[in-house]
């Protein structure tokens, strides 16, 4: 069907160079608003973001018509928990950014009166507008089980490393080789469910290693594979972000009652995959101990108010 333009062109009996003059005009007007929101945009906005947190100015951000935010999966104002506080960016920020969803996240350190606090944030960006926040901050060891925030000075090489265009999986299959890990976690053996790591892979959590070559916290650790993992039968994920550029797929978590955290409570945790070649070659978490009964599911499932 041709356009309105085209329409009031052609009776007006315009020459076909004007047409096109107007035809190129008017796609350069046309409003960017339903763009996608490339690389550079959500590295942008992710910027954006993290200078306003630290400057306690949320309405210096571009945010849509009934936005939601939440923080340790409670809902709350955007302005409100950790934006009153936050006073400063530390160095490290390790990003995943998923063009294809409109997905922005980061792993990132700031501080609070001086004291450091591991942050996840996951922006979800419409129209280039902030439609989504949802954040995690862990402030101790009590909280997280494990804190080592001076270890994370800069994101690692090997989440950083761009595969080669040969090396990279679809996103379907990125995904299903990521999801190895919580279906291993669930029965408590990732031999059991064969779960595709490279001989080199590790995870770090909190920014402590907790398995791979170098792992010293527990025997066996050196392996993630064979690794001794206790069964988390009531353990829930989502996939949150797929980075399809650098290989990288972002699941948050939800490991249940194993009572190993007291009643009722249970570890959620973000975890970034890198996976490329068909393997998991390193996972990096931030984790915090919260009730069990926390399901980001709900939150998120439920349509934003326009």
């Amino acid at each position: 069907m041709e356009s309105p333009l085209v329409c009031r062109a052609l009776r007006s009996g315009l020459t076909t160079g004007l047409l096109i003059i107007l035809l190129t005009t008017a796609t350069i007007a046309a409003p960017a608003a339903g763009a996608n929101c490339n690389r550079e945009c959500l590295h942008s906005f992710l910027s954006r973001y993290l200078d306003a947190l630290v400057a306690h100015t949320p309405g210096a951000l571009p945010v849509a018509t009934g936005a939601k935010f939440t923080e340790d999966s409670v809902q709350l104002k955007l302005g409100e928990g950790l934006w009153k506080t936050a006073s400063k960016l530390r160095s490290y920020r390790q990003d995943v950014l998923d063009v294809g969803q409109g997905v922005a996240a980061t792993q990132v350190v700031v501080e609070e009166g001086g004291s450091p606090v591991l942050l996840l944030i996951r922006l979800k960006i419409e129209e280039q507008k902030i439609a989504e926040v949802e954040t995690l901050a862990v402030r101790n060891q009590k909280e997280g089980v494990l804190f080592k925030p001076d270890a994370l000075l800069i994101r690692s090489r090997a989440m950083e490393m761009v595969p080669d265009q040969s090396q990279i999986s679809s996103r379907q299959e990125a995904v299903r080789l990521a999801e190895f890990y919580p279906a291993g976690l669930k029965v408590g053996s990732f031999v059991t469910v064969d779960a595709p790591f490279s001989s080199d892979a590790y995870r770090i959590e909190n920014g402590v290693l907790t398995a791979g070559p170098g792992c010293t916290l527990r025997a066996g650790c050196d392996n993630i594979k064979t690794q001794t993992i206790i069964k988390h039968p009531g353990i829930t994920h989502r996939v949150a972000a797929v980075d399809e550029d650098r290989g990288i797929v972002l699941i948050r978590m939800n490991f249940g009652e194993t009572n190993s955290y007291g009643p009722g409570n249970a570890l959620i945790v973000w975890e970034m995959f890198k996976v490329y070649s068909g393997q998991i070659h390193a996972v990096e978490a931030f984790m915090k101990m919260m009730p069990s009964s926390v399901d980001s599911r709900d939150i998120w499932a439920v349509p934003r108010e326009h």
